[in-house]
């Protein structure tokens, strides 16, 4: 058999043979959702990327025969580390044919590239890092993943694992079926609000200062109520904004709230319309005949994701998450469109408040997604970092 041959990205053209071969590797009857191939142009240009700002990437192409049968990338996350007093390296945006000699070379080249760098430990997959698509679908592949969540080959599992990478946290998707929620909760939630004095306001539509003001308090929020969390990175101004101004597109406003009490921002809630519905017919483009599909498709869309949901320090166990909830479920009865489903993601495997608070919901763990860790320097212990306690 041929040598397989890895090749770093440098050129425009390159990246887009990295962006591009995902397209050819997944068949249509598979749930793997196109990405937008405009937005991987600038997540992956230097001079454009909001990652690039902080932290080193570098991208690699495997080949056989002068064919490409795998991509990865091996990056740093200066924020990670400056937060969580450790030298961690990261890879991510794994995709290859079954074949662990293909796997075991594009590893070994990532691996080679954070221990040049003086890297502790490798972890990934982090597309790029938590504030983005994260780790590896391990169980749940029956159902399309819900918006800016993975979907992967089964037979990734495998390789990893052969190469090395061990379990550091596994990530849960919860689904539920929409509903009038339970009297008790919506009963808690009230009595939540009136107890603690806080109003649950929605996104502002027309007035763009009010919804600057908005997505502000929204933003100190994340900063507050994440900051504990495993894995946690904190975004840029930049970043947030590029952020938000992704979000937003697919944002409804009366989906979207802060818990205010006079001055004080208590927590935030962000829930999100399944746009992968729409992401899948349009195959990466929107231009020029994806709009059209877009119109169409996403009155289409039947489910709901809850990507963030945050609660500051000084305000949990107060009822305010329930409150959220509550309305959140309100909101969707009374809606002018069906919901029908819905999913709370992703959820620590850790976070116990999170996990009880799903089940009694009446969530279901629906998909698994797996972190892994392999270590560089001889003692240490894969998924034993500073941040793990």
């Amino acid at each position: 058999m041929s040598e397989i041959v890895i090749a770093e990205v440098t050129t425009k053209k390159q990246r887009k043979a990295f962006i591009m071969y995902p397209f050819g590797l997944y068949a249509r009857k598979e749930f793997w959702v196109p990405p937008l191939i405009m937005d991987q142009k600038m997540m992956f240009d230097p001079a454009k990327g909001t990652y690039f700002e902080h932290s080193e990437v570098q991208l690699f192409l495997a080949y056989r025969d002068d064919k490409i049968v795998g991509r990865i990338s091996a990056h740093s996350n200066t924020l990670h580390n400056k937060t969580h007093n450790d030298k961690i390296g990261f890879f991510g945006f794994y995709e290859s044919i079954d074949d662990q000699k293909v796997a075991d070379a594009l590893f070994n080249t990532a691996y080679n590239w954070l221990k040049a760098k003086g890297f502790d430990i490798m972890r990934g997959p982090m597309n790029f890092s938590v504030n983005e698509e994260i780790g590896l679908l391990v169980d749940g592949y029956h159902s399309p993943s819900f918006l800016m969540n993975v979907w992967n080959k089964e037979y990734y599992q495998q390789l990893f694992e052969n190469w090395g990478l061990k379990k550091s946290m596994d990530i849960y998707a919860y689904r539920i079926q929409i509903k009038p929620v339970a009297e008790r909760i919506a009963r808690i939630g009230k009595l939540a609000q009136k107890r603690y004095g806080f109003e649950i306001k929605t996104l502002p539509v027309k007035d763009k200062q009010k919804q600057k003001d908005f997505l502000d308090k929204v933003f100190k929020v994340y900063r507050d109520a994440w900051s504990d969390n495993w894995g946690y990175v904190p975004m840029t101004p930049h970043e947030f904004k590029h952020t938000v101004d992704t979000l937003i597109q697919f944002a409804l406003p009366e989906f979207v709230y802060i818990a205010e009490r006079g001055e004080e921002v208590m927590g935030t809630f962000v829930c999100l319309p399944d746009y992968n519905v729409v992401l899948k017919k349009l195959n990466g483009r929107l231009l020029p005949f994806g709009i059209f599909k877009l119109l169409y498709w996403r009155n289409k869309i039947t489910g709901l994701r809850v990507p963030i949901m945050g609660v500051s320090e000084p305000y949990r166990n107060k009822g305010v998450d329930i409150a959220f909830y509550a309305r959140s479920f309100e909101t969707a009865m009374n809606h002018k469109r069906q919901w029908l489903t819905g999913e709370f993601s992703w959820i620590l495997e850790n976070n116990v408040m999170m996990n009880r608070m799903s089940r009694t919901l009446g969530g279901e763990i629906d998909k698994t997604y797996r972190i892994y860790d392999k270590a560089i320097r001889e003692n240490i212990t894969e998924g034993a970092s500073e941040e793990k306690k």
